[in-house]
């Protein structure tokens, strides 16, 4: 008898163990995005999408005059709102800087990054990337009045970059010969450019010709420099639901015509007829 109810107790602590267990594992799959309940379900019931873009990188992301998003990151983030929540305004901007756009996602301050957020094998162990849109290189800009055209004119000189930024690491890693002043914000470095604090300004191309055209007492030396490189949407690492999603949008956006679309309102005015941006 006394057997009996020493195996009863033994049983019902396990099942009430098991339960306990079954129950945890419920509550991480709800709460993880990336577990196993569906993150893109809970972004319809949420009836938001929280995307960090730029607030300072024309044409990329940047807030106009009246307040407004604009730009072309802007652009493709109100595309994949009214995709999935059928309008363009179902979606709150976050305004990120390059160097915390990988914390934005590891703290879950955002459901995806659409910060002109170029795709490398270290970013790659922490965010998982979608289809790229668009492919850029680095590029140098200097005053017109002392050009640096060639790498070799910056030994021993100190160039202005965003931390981690690619230019950052492109430059930490290959040429330690060269100083490096970092900055947080695309304002304060472009800022330091024209305070002659550096002799010139290492950022990708793309975002360089746009701002010497905007500032004519500064030329892009160097155009094409390093290896090209992706730039691509950007999701919590191991959250597969949003990342096939966002995937399956940039895939259609290059047929549909979306994409070009983009390009031709932001992107075009400031460029010209330069499709090679755009990833194929």
């Amino acid at each position: 008898m006394k057997l009996n109810t020493i195996f009863k107790t033994l049983l019902a602590t396990a099942v009430a163990a098991f339960a306990l267990t079954a129950c945890d594992k419920a509550n991480t799959s709800a709460t993880s995005p990336a577990g196993e309940k569906d993150s893109v379900a809970q972004l319809k019931e949420k009836g938001v999408i929280r995307i960090g873009v730029f607030g300072d990188k024309p044409p990329f992301g940047y807030v106009d005059a009246n307040g407004k998003n604009q730009g072309f990151d802007v652009e493709i983030a109100k595309e994949i709102a009214n995709d999935l929540l059928g309008s363009p305004d179902k979606v709150e901007f976050v305004l990120t800087e390059a160097a915390n756009r990988v914390e934005y996602l590891k703290s879950n301050k955002v459901d995806l990054i659409l910060a002109n957020f170029t795709q490398t094998p270290a970013r790659e162990e922490v965010v998982d990337f979608a289809t790229p849109y668009m492919v850029v290189a680095l590029g140098v800009v200097s005053p017109k009045n002392a050009p640096i055209t060639d790498i070799a004119q910056l030994k021993g000189q100190t160039l202005l970059v965003n931390k981690g930024t690619t230019a950052d690491a492109y430059f930490s890693k290959h040429h330690p010969e060269i100083n490096l002043l970092k900055f947080d914000q695309n304002t304060e470095t472009f800022d330091a450019l024209k305070d002659g604090r550096g002799v010139a300004l290492a950022h990708d191309n793309a975002l360089l010709w746009a701002w010497a055209k905007e500032n004519p007492n500064f030329d892009v030396g160097i155009g094409n420099l390093g290896p090209q490189e992706n730039i691509a949407p950007a999701v919590q690492k191991g959250n597969k639901v949003l990342l096939d999603f966002i995937n399956q949008e940039i895939s259609a956006f290059k047929t549909n015509g979306k994409l070009k679309a983009a390009y031709e309102k932001t992107l075009v005015p400031v460029y010209g007829e330069k499709e090679d941006l755009l990833a194929k």
